[in-house]
């Protein structure tokens, strides 16, 4: 296998060969992930859960045949289930690692793999090393196998996921809502773009008494082929398209889509007589206050409560965030980073203290029932906040306004460009290159007062290939190459006080 395994597992195109992700690949990475774990525990107990892409069952079940075969104790999903639904079953059935088949939100040809330890979260940089250092000595003899999936299910070496679960994690994130809707006529469009959405947010959204739900007929069958929506990205205006046009035709106050294995959210509210798109850093300010002001209202705001956020995050964050003095922890990109300080939180005694997760692309976390973002809590308060709005005459457009008119407009912008592994790494050296020696970079862009290159060991947080430069006019732009796409990320925002 040539693929490397990295933070996120992996994630690659489907087909033939050693450089594409098939059963041949599938089965390598997980005679690796099992060596790697067996070190640690003789009899680990794995979970596994997968989405809706093309395959995802068939590479689910020949994980837990091959976990199985290595003398690991399985449990699977019977159905397919959202991401932030494993971190959760993953610390529920006090499992020891978990894994997913996903590609998130990747265009149609992709699937993916990604792997979580006990605590829900998913694995470290030290642990990939590990991992992929094991599925390197993997040889053709280890993939033999004697029994059946069906053999292992009926002698009790895999098991399925109890359905019961399913419920228990609803409940866990209907137990973190504010108000009660019961009678509400908030009118609401969904979509789960074909993903694994639509079991979970339907259900937290009737049992919160949300009645005026439509979804979004093409979008609303699970579907691999993604049919309507070739890239099922909430961020990507085309995948929403559909949801507007049936906002339109009915009137309705809020459309929500979720990613294929609904992680992420997003978010159309109404403007005027109109429908703006939300970017992820706007449906994070609306969240971070509502939660804030909602349980200091309630009373249950915790002395010192803690934000994290991802360094691309909005600055707006840590303006919020002083209003009601809490702490605002920053990270290194992806939501893994975020679930770490979690982690540390709990092992220090304090994880009451943990108020919001938050990163810039439309990834949330309202609570600790998990280790990594979850879309359904995120709709949960965001249908709550609609709601509240709908019944003060205004809508969630109108409550950002006046949170810019609080604390200053915050304009972000997030752009990409499709670039290889190598030709990203020149550019960024190219970048750093021109800083030192010009103070400048493009025409578009006014002087640089200073610039932080997290690539250097005096940052606080761990090396990575990121740069954050700072204008004198206060704006900032942070340059980094994508983790898990052959592309370049750039992230500018400009403050009006």
């Amino acid at each position: 296998m040539n693929l490397k395994f990295g933070t996120g597992g992996l994630r690659a195109v489907m087909g033939e060969g050693p450089d594409s992700l098939n059963i041949e690949t599938i089965k390598e990475a997980t005679l690796g992930v099992a060596s790697y774990i067996k070190k640690e525990i003789s009899q680990p107990n794995i979970c596994i859960c997968y989405d809706s892409r093309n395959q995802s069952w068939e590479f689910a079940k020949e994980a837990a045949e091959i976990f199985a075969l290595k003398g690991c104790e399985v449990f699977i999903g019977r159905t397919l289930m959202p991401t932030p639904f494993l971190s959760y079953v993953v610390r529920e059935l006090k499992c020891d690692m978990g894994v997913c088949i996903t590609a998130s939100h990747n265009a149609k040809e992709y699937n993916g793999y990604k792997v979580y330890g006990k605590d829900g979260c998913q694995i470290t940089k030290n642990a990939a090393k590990d991992i992929q250092e094991e599925i390197r000595k993997v040889k053709k003899t280890d993939f033999y196998e004697e029994v059946s999936f069906e053999e292992y299910h009926k002698c009790g070496k895999i098991k399925y996921i109890p359905e019961v679960m399913i419920e228990k994690f609803c409940g866990e994130i209907l137990r973190l809502g504010f108000h009660e809707n019961d009678g509400s006529d908030l009118k609401i469009v969904y979509s789960p773009l074909n993903g694994a959405g639509k079991t979970c947010v339907m259900n937290v959204l009737r049992e919160k008494g949300f009645q005026n739900i439509h979804q979004v007929e093409e979008q609303s069958e699970p579907d691999g082929n993604f049919p309507t929506c070739p890239y099922p990205n909430p961020e990507d205006d085309k995948a929403m398209e559909l949801g507007v046009q049936l906002s339109k035709k009915i009137d309705a106050d809020i459309f929500l889509a979720t990613d294929p294995d609904s992680d992420r959210v997003g978010v159309v509210a109404k403007k005027g007589r109109g429908y703006q798109k939300l970017n992820g850093n706007q449906v994070g300010i609306l969240l971070l206050d509502y939660l804030l002001k909602t349980r200091k209202e309630k009373g249950n705001l915790p002395e010192n409560p803690v934000i994290i956020k991802t360094i691309v995050t909005t600055e707006m964050v840590k303006k919020i965030a002083k209003e009601y003095g809490a702490e605002v922890i920053e990270t290194l990109t992806g939501f893994k980073y975020i679930g770490e300080q979690i982690g540390e939180l709990e092992q220090k005694g304090e994880i009451e203290r943990f108020v919001f997760g938050v990163e810039e692309s439309c990834g949330y976390l309202i609570g600790t029932y998990v280790r990594d973002k979850d879309a359904i809590g995120a709709i949960m308060l965001l249908c709550e906040m609609a709601d509240l709005c709908k019944k003060q005459g205004k809508t969630l457009w109108d409550q950002l306004q006046e949170l810019y008119q609080k604390y200053g407009y915050y304009e972000s912008v997030s752009k990409t460009q499709n670039i290889d592994r190598v030709k990203a790494d020149k550019y960024m050296e190219e970048i750093r290159e021109n800083i030192c020696k010009n103070r400048q970079i493009g025409n578009e862009y006014g002087p640089i007062s200073y610039y932080t290159d997290y690539r250097k060991a005096d940052s606080n947080l761990p090396k990575s290939d990121v740069l954050k430069i700072y204008f004198e006019d206060k704006s900032t732009l942070i340059i980094r190459p994508s983790g898990t796409e052959p592309k370049i990320k750039f992230y500018y925002e400009s403050i009006k006080q």
